[in-house]
This record gives structure tokens, sequence and C-alpha cells, in this order.
């Protein structure tokens, strides 16, 4: 005989059964009343932190298929199949629920249950009916919950108004709004199929016998007739000359190559001119490197050995180095997307002559020095003097391309903090401490560098873009956790005090402002204002559809804060 349950009821797994895989059966129905029969794998927060285990119409199983959506069977609105010792160890409790799809209140249901079977045999049963309820649209039916290693089931019987939804956010979830795709015509709605020869059963699981032996499969929907393809619409020929002859197209200038002699190279019964030589290249546009051979380079025709960095000014002799604009790094600068025209490439010209040379080839990649204590050389690589303040510079262990001077560089550890994370995730922050008196240049993988000079302010960086930083700079690591983050949790780097952030991006980065509605990649984001507040969302689509499956971006970083507060993200998924 089952053990029959009443609300609030409890009772361990192992007393009902010695088995784990077993068969939950749920039976709710009224007249007029369509329901949808839902189970939420909850973490121990009794929250939804991975949409992966809401297990519903759209999403029959989990990802290791612990969980599975069985559909009606023997006697029951829906069923499921629950495997417990494969369900992963985030995920503490099972919430079976049932809600009304489309008008109507739990009040009107007629008498309902959920079951427990193990090997084909009934061993648990709560029975429930509408008289229990007054105006919810949805209700929490039983839990399968780990308490000191232990499954137990749970009796809770608890409504909620608001429906599917209600109890989705009751969860931590979030619906994702969007506008219903349009079905085709007698496409059917979620509902039990009639009934018919029973669903044969997994092997080593066995459903309860039950009046589902009488059902019959439903009968397959007749395919749409294919609608015929249109024909392509023939262009119209183009007229041809009264001799049949076609018309001879218009000559195109060829712009890529070198000039070329329009005119007779001798008049008309004379001697032909012997061809003149190209006229030399000007001497000052390749000229040797002045006195000061750091100074800045005069513009250089576009060449295509060396393209204009997206989000960077053109170097000009009248503007100074980069690394004096540090106070806003990421801010569109002249000369970027949508600046000028995209120009015609040009052939490559080699100089000759007097102004031919090592110096002229190699002039403008020149060291630029402007004794402060970060510059930027290059879109890719930044210097750091050290001795000019005395501080040291921490910096990530390995981001060393090279050194001048009477440098010391030493192991850095990250602290109790920081070995935490890195025996936690394999994260751990490497810092290497670089002192004395010198240069130092610093890059990774030919990254996009950008110098941020806090002020007494604060900012949070992503512990995978960070390269360098002052060790005057108060810092802390900080976790993010939530599932469905690779890794499990992001960890990330908040600095404070005066000093400078070397922050690293795989292109060029776009700075948007926080709003209520701000999300973003956990992978793509970069660094944030230190007074946003930072949320995991987990956005779960209730529309049907006929295609249920992962897309992949369900998880993301929602940005919450006041106004004046920021995001960076970059073009690219770590």
């Amino acid at each position: 005989m089952p053990r029959e349950l009443q609300r609030g009821h409890k009772a361990k797994i192992s007393d009902l059964t010695a088995g784990t895989d077993l068969y939950v059966g749920v039976q709710v129905s009224g007249p007029g009343l369509s329901f949808d029969i839902s189970c939420f794998g909850l973490d121990e927060r009794e929250l939804l932190s991975d949409d992966r285990y809401f297990i519903f119409f759209n999403q029959p199983t989990s990802p290791e298929e612990s969980l599975q959506l069985l559909g009606a069977q023997a006697g029951d609105t829906e069923s499921f199949r629950v495997t417990l010792e494969r369900i992963p160890a985030q995920v503490s409790r099972l919430s079976f629920t049932a809600s009304l799809d489309g008008a109507g209140q739990m009040s009107q249901a007629g008498p309902g249950y959920i079951r427990i079977v193990a090997g084909g045999e009934e061993v648990a049963r709560y029975a429930f009916d509408g008289s229990e309820f007054t105006t919810e649209r949805a209700v929490m039916l039983g839990d399968f919950y780990r308490k000191d290693g232990v499954w137990r089931f749970a009796a809770i019987g608890q409504g909620f108004d608001g429906g599917l939804d209600a109890l989705l956010k009751n969860f931590g979830g979030e619906v994702a709004e969007e506008e219903p795709q349009a079905a085709p015509q007698g496409a059917p709605g979620f509902a039990p199929p009639g009934g018919g020869a029973p669903q044969q059963p997994a092997p080593g699981f066995a459903p309860p016998p039950g009046p589902a032996a009488q059902q019959s499969s439903p009968a397959p929907q007749a395919p749409q007739a294919p609608q015929a393809p249109q024909a392509p619409q023939p262009s119209a020929p183009q007229p041809q000359p009264a001799s049949g002859r076609p018309q001879p197209q218009p000559q195109v200038p060829d712009v890529h190559g070198a000039p070329t002699v329009a005119v007779p190279t001798a008049p008309f019964g004379g001697e032909p001119r012997p061809p003149q030589p190209p006229p030399p290249p000007q001497a000052q546009q390749y000229a040797p490197p002045t006195d000061n051979p750091y100074a800045p380079q005069p513009p250089q025709p576009p060449q295509p050995t060396q393209p204009q960095f997206p989000g960077q000014q053109a170097p000009s002799a009248q503007q100074g180095p980069p690394a004096q604009q540090l106070s806003n790094p990421f801010a569109p600068q002249q000369g970027g997307f949508g600046a000028q025209a995209p120009q015609a490439p040009q052939a490559p010209h080699i100089p000759q002559g007097p102004a031919a040379g090592v110096g002229a080839a190699l002039g403008k990649f020149h060291e630029v020095p402007t004794g402060q204590r970060w510059t930027l050389q290059n879109p890719s690589l930044v210097r750091a003097d050290l001795g000019i303040d005395g501080q040291s510079v921490l910096a990530k262990q390995g981001s060393m391309v090279l050194y001048q001077g009477k440098v010391d560089f030493s192991y850095k550890g990250a602290g109790f903090t920081g070995r935490v994370v890195g025996n936690a995730t394999g994260q751990e922050m490497q810092l290497m401490r670089c002192s004395g008196r010198g240069q130092v240049f610093f890059a990774e993988n030919a990254a996009h560098v950008h110098p941020v000079e806090l002020q007494g302010d604060a900012i949070c960086v992503s512990a995978e873009n960070v390269l360098a930083f002052d060790e005057s700079l108060q810092h802390e690591v900080r976790r993010i956790e939530g599932h469905g983050i690779p890794g499990g949790a992001l960890f990330t780097m908040q600095f404070t005090g005066t000093g400078t952030v070397i922050v690293k991006t795989q292109g060029t980065p776009v700075v948007l402002p926080v709003t209520p509605t701000t999300f973003a990649d956990a992978q793509a984001v970069v660094a944030w204002s230190a007074a946003a507040q930072v949320i995991v969302s987990s956005q779960v689509r209730l529309h049907r559809n006929a295609y249920p499956g992962h897309s992949g971006e369900t998880v993301n970083l929602q940005f919450r804060g006041a106004p004046g507060n920021f995001i960076v993200v970059q073009p690219y998924e770590v």
C-alpha cells in the first residue's frame, strides 16, 4: 500500500523505497482548464541559479538527463523520471508545480495528486482538490530535497496567484519578454494525449500500470503542401546597336596601379621621345630623424603595412604622445570609426637616393619617452618608468617584453583570497613585482592596452583583463558566483586610491552608461564602475516552440546603479 501524505508531511526516500530511479506522476484536471506541470531544480538557497534545470514543455531534459519529462501516461496528466544519484551537487531541491494555462483558478480544479513510483509500484501519494485553494493560479505540489546527504520528500500544497511566471520569479528566474511567433493553422497546443498503448519504459525504469494501457498514439498531423517557388524575373536585355555588334563598355581607369602616360610620346611625323624617368621622391617625407630621434614623426601617407587603428588618433607633429590622455582612455577619439571615408590602397613606395636608409625605415617606430610614469608606445605596448616616484609596479606574470636599466623582478603572492580563488577554479591571479630604476615594457598577445588613471575613485576590472598597475593602489579580488558562468564564477579586481591601472582588451572596447536594462555577457565584460551593482541574470522563455533547445545566451550579468555609472565591454568573448 502506498504511504498517504498530508500537506506538510515529510518522509525520507530511503524509508519509502530502496530505489533511486523514480517515477513521479501528477494528476490535475478541471472543467475547461488546461495545466502546465513543471519541475524546478533549485540550489541550497532555493533559487533557480541554472535555468537548464527548469524542466517544462520547452526543455524536457536536464543536461545529464537526471530529470526527464515523460508526458501523460498511466492516468497521470504529466510524469517525470527522476534519477537521484545523477543529480549534480549544486541542485539540492526539486520542486514539482502545476500552473493554469489560460483562464481559471485552482479552486475550479477537481481531485488530484502527486505520487512516487519505484519499480512499477506506487510508494507514496499526496492527494489534494480545488477546495484547498481560492484564487491561486499555480501551486507547489511537492518537493524532493537533500538534507545531510539524504533525499527526502515533502508535501507542500502552496499556491500562487500569478501563474507560472510568478513561480519563476519566486525562484529567482526571469521571464524573457518576446513577441509570440505566428503558429501555423491547426497546430495543437500542449495537452495530454488520448488513451492508447502504454509508453515503453526506459531500461531499468518501470512506470506504474494504469489506464494508460488503453491510450492510443496521436495520429500524426498531415504535412502541409509546400508552396511552389516563384520563378525568377529575367532582367531586361541591354539594347544592341543596329550593326549587331556588342556595344563596347567604357574603360575604367586603374586607380591602384602606377601612373600611366596618356598622351602621344612623339609629335606626328617626328622621332619618338625616350621614356622619362619617374620623378624622385620628396626628400622631406623620408628624411632621417632630427637631432631628437624620439620626437614624433610628421604624418606619412597611408601605407598598406601600417593600418590606422580604429578608435585612436592619427599621429601628428602638433599633438603630444598618447600617454598624456589617461583621464578617459575608453572615450571615442577623432579619427576613429566613421571619421574618414576609406581610401583606396596605394602601392608601397620604397625610398631611394639620399632619403633611403635604416633610419628612414624604422624612424616611425622609435620609442616615445615623456618622462611620465606610464607611456603608450603603440596601441598594444605600454612603458612604465620606475624610480620616478619610488613606487613599484605589479604586473601579470609573463607580461614583460623588454626592460632597460637596473630592474628587479620578484614573485608577488595573491594572498589568502587569491589562493582560495586558485584552488577553486585554477584562475589564481599570478603577479610579479617590478622595482628598481629603469623602464619596463608590458604587452600580452598584441591585445589593446588602456591606461586608466584613478584620482581617489574606484573601478572594478575583470581579472582576465588586468595587465599591470601601480602598487600604491589598493586592490582586492571579488567573486561573482552563478551557475552558467564559465568556471562557476567571475573573478574581478577592485582598485581604489591614486594611481594607474593598465587594462587590456581584445579589440576596441565600448563604454555604455548603466541603465535598469543593462545586461552583458560574462565573458565579454571588461570593467565597470565600482558603485554599480552586479546581478547574475537567468532568462527563461515560457512561450511554446516546436524546437526546444538552449541558446547559449541565457546567463548574463545585469548592472544596476545611479546615473553616472558605466560598463566597458570588448568585442570578444574570453
